[in-house]
């Protein structure tokens, strides 16, 4: 079973030397039910007593995004019902906006900037409009909820923090694709033009990503924002003339530190439903390269199936605690499958297997598994992989861009690129 906690980017050294020597000790021989059970119940033992879980302050229950939702399937346009936001295809939606005047248009988006800011198949400049209003709105609300005068001095900081970050997505030239303040928070950011892309890369983060952790100021190459980012200039200095774009992904519930939910694929599987719609609702012209960190990568191994195999062309996964599949073809995904891990990143550590529902299965980068395994050096432990400089960055560049024969592989043999021909 494979637990970890992006947020704090690995178990404290203390219980990390004593905890996994004793994992060391049982896992040696996994053939065993019995041993692969007293494992998964070792990591348990462990994560009850060490402290790694990340402990983190909650927001008042409140569900904004379903008040809004309510009062637009309770509201209309010149006489015609407004699309269910959880039940209509994308095509259904761009075929309604496109039925709209732009004026109708623009008075949907300020009316229920919570709805069409989120609404697959909306008008995307629409679309990063209305998530900027819907910031400004909930910055406005944290603002006064810090001075209510019953709220602890943790509940002020954490207003304080949301209302910055806000202020920050908000920020003119940001392109904000999802953006639900409900419970922990839920946000995608485009970095480069979705509407004249040929490919576009998709980053899906893994545990304790939300509103606050999405992007940060140390070390940003080690949040969601931030490995976008850094993905999308080093395509621009490998080909400043190309069509592409790269998308924060960040929409999603992640497990909430380490425990159970980091353990099975019940979030992955309620996280794929929703990177399949958005996938669907992208350009027909672009296609997709899904890079996936830690328990991102669990979510695009239960969803590898169900996305559209004529647009996703590569899954690459980092820091991958198992794809909750047997092997690639266990996958079922026409896509290349390519993985990395670097040396230094202590998920590797952890033992995989699958029991019961719990674990995630086969280590990616495992020559069994059958992925196309490049080389990660240089990345700076478990949330490193996009750090300038690394052969990591290098590599999922040139799997962005289609230049497969460029990569770098972890073995000298080159066989990860084998029959991966380059994009014209």
């Amino acid at each position: 079973m494979n637990v970890f906690d992006e947020r704090v980017g690995a178990p404290p050294t203390s219980s990390r030397s004593l905890g996994w020597a004793w994992l060391r000790v049982i896992v040696q021989d996994l053939s065993s039910p019995g041993r692969a059970a007293l494992a998964i119940m070792v990591v348990f033992v462990l994560l009850s007593t060490s402290g790694w879980t990340a402990m983190r302050h909650q927001k008042p229950a409140q569900d904004p995004r379903a008040a809004a939702v309510s009062a637009w399937l309770h509201g209309s346009v010149a006489g015609r019902h407004l699309p269910n936001p959880d039940s209509a295809s994308a095509r259904t939606v761009t075929r309604f906006f496109a039925s709209l005047t732009a004026a109708q248009r623009e008075r949907l988006a300020d009316r229920y900037p919570l709805v069409v800011g989120n609404l697959n198949g909306a008008p995307i400049p629409l679309r990063y409009a209305a998530n900027r209003l819907a910031l400004g709105q909930q910055q406005a609300a944290e603002i006064k909820r810090s001075h209510a005068e019953d709220l602890t001095p943790d509940g002020r900081s954490e207003a304080l923090q949301l209302a910055h970050r806000y202020g920050s997505l908000r920020a003119p030239g940001r392109q904000i694709l999802a953006f639900d303040p409900t419970g922990q928070g839920r946000v995608a950011e485009v970095f480069g033009d979705l509407a004249t892309a040929r490919r576009t890369a998709v980053v899906v983060p893994g545990v304790d990503t939300d509103i606050l952790t999405f992007e940060k100021t140390s070390k940003p190459y080690s949040a969601p924002d931030g490995m976008a980012e850094a993905l999308y200039d080093s395509e621009r200095a490998a080909d400043p003339a190309g069509h592409y774009a790269v998308i924060a992904w960040a929409d999603y519930t992640t497990p909430d530190g380490l425990g159970l939910d980091a353990s099975t694929g019940t979030m992955a599987e309620a996280g794929a439903v929703r990177l399949n719609a958005m996938v669907r609702a992208l350009p027909a012209t672009t296609s997709v390269q899904l890079f996936c960190h830690s328990y991102g990568s669990v979510l695009c191994g239960v969803g590898a199936g169900r996305l559209p195999q004529h647009k996703v062309t590569d899954i690459a996964v980092y820091g991958s605690p198992g794809m909750r599949a047997q092997n690639v073809a266990g996958l079922h995904t026409d896509a290349r499958v390519w993985a990395a891990r670097d040396a230094t990143d202590w998920i590797q550590d952890v033992p995989y297997v699958e029991v019961g529902g719990l674990g995630h299965g086969p280590d990616p980068v495992s020559p069994s598994f059958g992925a196309r395994v490049v080389s990660a050096a240089g990345a700076q432990q478990h949330t490193g992989y996009f750090a300038s400089g690394t052969e990591s960055l290098k590599n999922f560049t040139r799997i962005a861009l289609g230049r497969y024969g460029q990569v770098v592989c972890a073995s000298d043999d080159a066989t990860c690129t084998a029959g991966a021909a380059a994009v014209a």
